[in-house]
């Protein structure tokens, strides 16, 4: 052992590993922030039609948050393991360390934890980000410049161009298209809002369908991942692959939602989806108006001009 425990001093200090990315919190807080604003009409919609105003507002922005944010996670396949591995180059320090890859649609996340958490007087605690156009030859130079730990610099080299696994040209191109087909996803979740208020149930419908469609088209990009050769991760004496992960099957369970709507839209009674879309009330009012006011008496010659105002003598003041 050396006077720093084997870790060399000239490597930088490690930076804090983050606890939730700064997009996802951005795009929670917007959505927030658009549930609060419409919430706050629901004291002025009477009866029954504030539950379903309040479900209907409640479920289309959790469907379009998901939507959103499953651009910017991190787990649509993950791997991880805990083994023994060499911490750092030029050091023989051999660590106990919780490894794990987490594949987004922009790029991917490499972790490193170790167990415990404190070796060799140093917190082991890594959550480096790499993004697809960034994962070339000099970002890994750049790692290995800042001195990251080896099973760190070892994925991330398999995502490299030069890497004889090829990995980056799948991964980055399903991501980009997947990428691509949520956001258009997202259009047409906003389409079918629009047209629910209107309302136009119908077109609605088949707008929630299209979303549907969209989502499941951006799976089907991502899926593509799996034409690529298995590269195997060695790090020590296990190993790993990537596997689907929360963000692959959250999308799955969204689009299987909006496949609800498809008996909505072609239902065989359409006065029952009508009632939840407040499409009835103004008809119902329009008979209490009808109940309160059985009769009517018109004024035939007010209304043929007839009318005529008798002549008044002017009469003279007496003096």
């Amino acid at each position: 052992m050396t006077f720093y425990d084997d870790i060399y001093p000239f490597y930088p200090l490690q930076r804090t590993a983050f606890i939730i990315s700064g997009r996802l919190l951005a795009i929670i807080l917007v959505f927030l922030m658009l549930a609060v604003g419409l919430l706050l009409i629901l004291p002025g919609i009477r009866g029954k039609t504030r539950v379903f105003w309040m479900l209907r507002i409640m479920i289309s922005l959790f469907i379009g948050v998901v939507i959103v944010a499953l651009n910017f996670t991190n787990s649509w396949a993950e791997a991880r393991m805990t083994t023994n591995v060499t911490y750092k180059s030029f050091s023989n320090a051999v660590i106990q360390a919780e490894v794990g890859l987490h594949v987004g649609l922009y790029g991917i996340n490499v972790t490193l934890r170790g167990n415990p958490i404190v070796q060799f007087n140093e917190t082991i605690n890594y959550n480096e980000m790499f993004s697809w156009h960034d994962i070339a030859e000099e970002e890994y130079e750049q790692a290995l410049i800042k001195g990251l730990p080896n099973p760190i610099l070892y994925i991330v080299e398999k995502f490299t161009l030069s890497s004889p696994c090829g990995m980056i040209f799948q991964y980055s191109y399903s991501g980009r298209f997947a990428s691509a087909t949520l956001w258009t996803a997202f259009c047409c979740w906003i389409l079918s809002n629009i047209l629910f208020f209107l309302p136009d149930i119908v077109y609605a419908g088949y707008m929630t369908m299209a979303t549907a469609a969209f989502i499941f088209f951006s799976m089907a990009s991502f899926s593509t991942i799996k034409n690529v050769p298995r590269c195997v991760f060695s790090i020590g004496e296990d190993s790993f692959v990537t596997e689907y992960s929360h963000s692959f099957w959250l999308a799955l369970a969204t689009g299987e939602h909006f496949l609800v709507d498809i008996p909505v839209t072609f239902t065989l009674q359409p006065e029952v989806t009508q009632f939840p879309f407040s499409l009835r009330f103004d008809s119902y009012e329009d008979e209490d108006e009808d109940k309160s006011c059985p009769e009517g008496y018109l004024n035939s010659v007010f209304l043929n001009g007839e009318m005529h105002l008798p002549l008044t003598p002017k009469v003279t003041p007496v003096s």
